[in-house]
């Protein structure tokens, strides 16, 4: 496959994907307790593809807009829809991230996991850092998600990790996360527990090491950004910040980090 056509997969696959995420984040980013959306910020009600999972993030039915939208779009009809969940912020994200997930590992069999898993992980992110939560509908079949993938991919002969690592490397980062959810639970949510079963699978399919300094990635990141909001009075030491997103950069950059050949000679 030419590097052209492989940056234009990966960049299309990304871009594509992203499109779904909006509205999918919207839907989604509610408190604990409380149903799924099922309506735009005006009250109309979200329909389409998938029960109304699926579509973009704009309301026909507001041509002059609801009181949250930011953003206006042209629909087909050529009347002015309010945006109440803008596409650019997810598009760029995921596509970003399969470009580093692609220039990274590759073409090995276990890039088609990561793309596979790339979106649901933006998704993810999207919604803890929009209300601190990490939902068992997105977290449960991600875990499981990954497992399957990656046990496709250990099929052919030029993976570059290990499925049974993996695994196992998922059980143990979740136990460590779910030892420090039981030690101090207002600092690590059930929901950073959940994650880790996906995370851990991620990193441990590179090896033990990459494990370590992925999950060692997420901590320093989330310090530091904990400390910077400390630093500029945004926030203090009792103030809970989103973790899911650290984690997540922390898988990217183990991932790279093992894929870009770093890794070599540490176990995996």
């Amino acid at each position: 496959m030419g590097i052209t056509l492989f940056v234009a997969g990966v960049t299309l696959w990304g871009a594509v994907t992203g499109m779904l995420l909006p509205r999918a984040a919207y839907r989604l980013s509610v408190d604990a307790g409380s149903a799924w959306r099922s309506a735009c910020p005006a009250g109309h009600p979200l329909t389409g593809p998938a029960g109304g999972w699926l579509g973009r993030g704009t309301c026909p039915h507001c041509p002059s807009g609801p009181p949250a939208a930011t953003e206006r779009a042209e629909t087909r009809s050529g009347r002015r829809a309010a945006v109440y969940a803008p596409a650019g912020g997810p598009v760029l994200a995921t596509t970003l991230v399969c470009l580093a997930l692609g220039a990274g590992v590759g073409a090995r069999p276990e890039l088609v996991a990561w793309l596979l898993l790339a979106p649901l992980t933006v998704l993810l992110c999207l919604v803890d850092r929009a209300v601190h939560r990490l939902p068992d509908v997105l977290t449960l079949p991600l875990a499981a998600t990954t497992a399957a993938a990656l046990g496709a991919a250990s099929l052919s002969g030029d993976a570059g990790g290990s499925w049974p690592r993996a695994l196992l490397g998922g059980l143990v980062l979740g136990a460590c996360y779910f030892l420090l959810f039981l030690i101090n639970p207002r600092g690590m949510g059930f929901g950073d527990v959940k994650l880790a079963l996906a995370v851990g699978q991620v990193l441990g399919w590179y090896g033990w090491p990459v494990l370590f300094a992925g999950t060692l990635a997420a901590f320093l990141a989330g310090a530091v950004h904990g400390l910077t909001l400390i630093a500029l009075r945004r926030a203090d030491r009792t103030s809970p910040i989103p973790f899911g997103p650290f984690m997540a950069g922390g898988a990217l950059a183990g991932v790279m980090y093992a894929g870009l050949g770093l890794g070599a000679g540490l176990g995996f």
